[in-house]
């Protein structure tokens, strides 16, 4: 795995996670009964992103470093992943002997 592949990697995993994470303990202006108007009822009253960034890359880096032993270490390979043989037979140089 060369380094790009490496840092594109990351960068997916981190925006899933944060993804993830943004609805979690949303406190939204209809919650708290303090709507601002011209804005909708479910903004976020408190967003603490700076918060959720921190745990994001923390959580992203432990899942980051799963899959980038997965990939390094070969047990698991594309052909693995083939439900449907569409690949067709390994070749000589594909195999490990």
């Amino acid at each position: 795995m060369s380094i790009i592949s490496a840092i594109v990697l990351f960068a997916i995993v981190w925006f899933m996670v944060f993804f993830i994470a943004l609805p979690i303990r949303l406190k939204t202006q209809g919650d708290v009964g303090e709507i601002v108007p011209g804005t909708h009822a479910g903004a976020p009253a408190e967003h603490q992103l700076k918060k959720k960034a921190w745990i994001t890359t923390f959580v992203a880096f432990v899942l980051w470093v799963g899959f980038v032993a997965v990939i390094v270490s070969g047990k698991l390979t594309v052909r693995d992943l083939d439900m449907f043989n569409r690949m067709g037979p390994a070749t000589v140089g594909e195999t490990d002997g």
